[in-house]
């Protein structure tokens, strides 16, 4: 930065204040500060302006695997928000393993990264409460029992129900919950939502139809396997994500029966796939690029503004009827 200062004749602070862009610098020593910016191919340490502002222009993300299609998008959302707002990403992929995410959160105490964005559902509250309190977090598609932390996401309670009341206004009665977990507050609100409708409808609720699997195709797949083979009298599945879906769709095939003739499906998610499945999936669409776009502008008003309240924000979501529930 001395070498460019006295190439262009100027003080360092006029360097400084060039690279950063600030207003306060005349449209000709701008021009003559840049010139010798690019003839000494001169490269700011990031580290050591990081250092001085006490920061690391690093936004931590949190996510459960980066093989379902629905946090690709919301990522995408992330990414180019943060890039508009001079930051990075530092992607982590816990697998819902604890040990991954402590060491990540420590990590974070220790402010390697500004923040965190968190959309894994099985982080514990406890542990992300802890570290709000060394480092801002905001949480995206998953929220905890804790208000403190602002959330990004839908209303998991009316898609839920929103999808039921849709089976149900198709003349499907016997209806099939498929759920990721029994503790992740997206799955208890779907899965409430459904059961919601099905009182409003005066059809008891049946605990026998309650299923639970992970959230990608072979699981899916083997989940409505064995409920065909348990012979339940199904004429409809409701699943909590597209992929559980999709895997359900192929075993529904797979055993002579037609969807959504035979039974009728719908997920969540509105994946790229659903569209191309045959027949053509059915789904609650999240705006997966929106959320992750709002989380970054919700973090960096933390991150600017500490002692402002950041207040948690549902987006609409919107039922996609396809070839899976038409007959």
């Amino acid at each position: 930065m001395q070498e460019v200062a006295k190439a262009a004749g100027v003080s360092t602070a006029t360097v400084s204040r060039v690279l950063n862009n600030h207003a306060y610098v005349s449209p000709k020593t701008r021009v003559i500060v840049e010139k010798a910016i690019k003839n000494l191919n001169y490269k700011p340490n990031m580290l050591g302006r990081n250092l001085r502002r006490s920061s690391t222009q690093m936004i931590l993300l949190f996510l459960p695997t980066i093989s379902n299609a629905f946090y690709t998008k919301v990522l995408e959302g992330v990414e180019d928000t943060a890039r508009k707002n001079n930051y990075y990403i530092l992607l982590c992929e816990t697998n819902g393993n604890p040990d991954i995410q402590r060491f990540y959160l420590n990590m974070a105490k220790q402010h390697l990264v500004d923040g965190i964005i968190s959309m894994d559902p099985s982080a514990e509250d406890i542990i992300l409460n802890e570290t709000d309190q060394h480092i801002p977090i905001v949480q995206c598609g998953e929220k905890t029992n804790d208000d403190r932390i602002p959330y990004v996401g839908i209303d998991n309670v009316a898609a839920g129900y929103k999808a039921t009341k849709y089976l149900l206004s198709i003349g499907r009665d016997r209806i099939s919950f498929i759920s990721s977990s029994k503790t992740y507050n997206y799955d208890i609100d779907r899965k409430l939502g459904y059961q919601q409708a099905l009182e409003e409808a005066n059809i008891p609720f049946d605990p026998e139809l309650i299923e639970y699997s992970d959230l990608d195709f072979d699981a899916g797949y083997q989940t409505m396997k064995n409920i065909l083979a348990n012979n339940k009298g199904i004429n409809a599945v409701f699943t909590v994500g597209d992929m559980i879906a999709i895997g359900a769709l192929k075993a529904i095939k797979d055993s002579g029966l037609t969807c959504p003739n035979d039974i009728a499906v719908v997920g969540v998610d509105n994946i790229p796939f659903a569209s191309m499945m045959n027949p053509t999936l059915t789904t609650i669409s999240q705006p997966s690029y929106e959320m992750g776009s709002n989380a970054v502008r919700m973090l960096l008003n933390k991150l600017n503004n500490p002692e402002l309240e950041v207040k948690s924000i549902l987006l609409p979501h919107e039922l996609i009827i396809r070839d899976s529930t038409m007959v």
